[in-house]
């Protein structure tokens, strides 16, 4: 366990993007401490010259955690103070460093946090939709099915979803949004938040995905997407034919394909279909 002499693990969040975003208790902390532990050495150099921070880093990420983690315990057992740092923003959220702060934690050593910027505070402050009530989900999963899964079960919501995503993967993650909750339904997108390129979305999904379309520039860099609620609807009821043949087809194409010929050949809802199938989906 820790002592009264152990050090403290502050938990410090840094820029977004734009360099001067820190608050000058950040910087006095990062100056103070004995180390900076961080995701990549020479992203948070370039930090640390900006603002005369001199303390030595030591590299911290998703490939070293444990052996990390035992390392720097070990300082702090020693009296030493630990700045834990991520790329950008706060860390933990998305990021490395919950392996630390639970072994601090376990060791009875302080943990004390640093506050500051945050891609999801940052974006829900400028979205224009409620930010009563938010969920966070993070990344979702690079691939279709098992992104379809997540977005099902969470999708649609009555209180704000907020996701990140990357230049790879925005146009189908928008292209499944659409097709899951409609291409009318409101998104705020916040790109490249706080750096020279900065650009905030507020538009229908068919719009951002027709603006993005056109060009393709602007499906370059870092999004947050925040989704605005929607009060989840009964569904509209598609009749026992339907239904077999959308379980019929939901393994042998893609939900969308699947859903276009269940709603040509029928006659029915395609959102209701692909909702159905999402469904089926979610439960395999």
């Amino acid at each position: 366990m820790g002592t009264s002499d152990s050090g403290i693990l502050y938990i410090v969040a840094t820029p977004i993007g734009h360099l001067d975003d820190i608050s000058f208790r950040a910087i006095e902390t990062l100056k103070s401490c004995d180390w900076i532990a961080c995701e990549d050495t020479r992203h948070s150099a370039k930090l640390c010259r900006h603002h005369g921070i001199e303390t030595p880093l030591k590299a911290y990420h998703q490939h070293n955690e444990q052996q990390a983690s035992d390392h720097l315990l070990n300082q702090l057992r020693l009296g030493k103070n630990v700045a834990l740092v991520s790329d950008a923003g706060t860390p933990l959220i998305s990021d490395p460093g919950y392996v630390m702060v639970e072994k601090a934690h376990q060791a009875g050593i302080t943990v004390s946090p640093i506050p500051g910027p945050s891609a999801i505070i940052a974006l829900l402050s400028v979205a224009g939709i409620d930010t009563h009530n938010f969920q966070f989900l993070g990344f979702l999963p690079s691939k279709a099915i098992q992104r379809l899964k997540v977005m099902s079960q969470f999708l649609p919501s009555p209180q704000t979803t907020v996701i990140y995503e990357s230049s790879h993967r925005i146009m189908a993650c928008l292209n499944d949004l659409s097709d899951l909750l409609g291409g009318d339904h409101t998104l705020a997108i916040g790109r490249e938040m706080t750096k020279t390129f900065e650009t905030i979305y507020h538009d229908t999904t068919s719009g951002i995905i027709d603006r993005l379309k056109t060009n393709e520039v602007e499906q370059k860099g870092e999004f947050v997407i925040a989704i605005a609620p929607q009060v989840q609807q009964q569904s509209v009821a598609l009749d026992e034919k339907a239904q077999e043949l959308a379980q019929l087809l939901q393994p042998l194409m893609p939900p969308k394909q699947a859903a276009k010929v269940v709603a040509t050949h029928h006659n029915c809802d395609k959102k209701a279909v692909y909702q159905f199938i999402s469904k089926l989906t979610k439960n395999e």
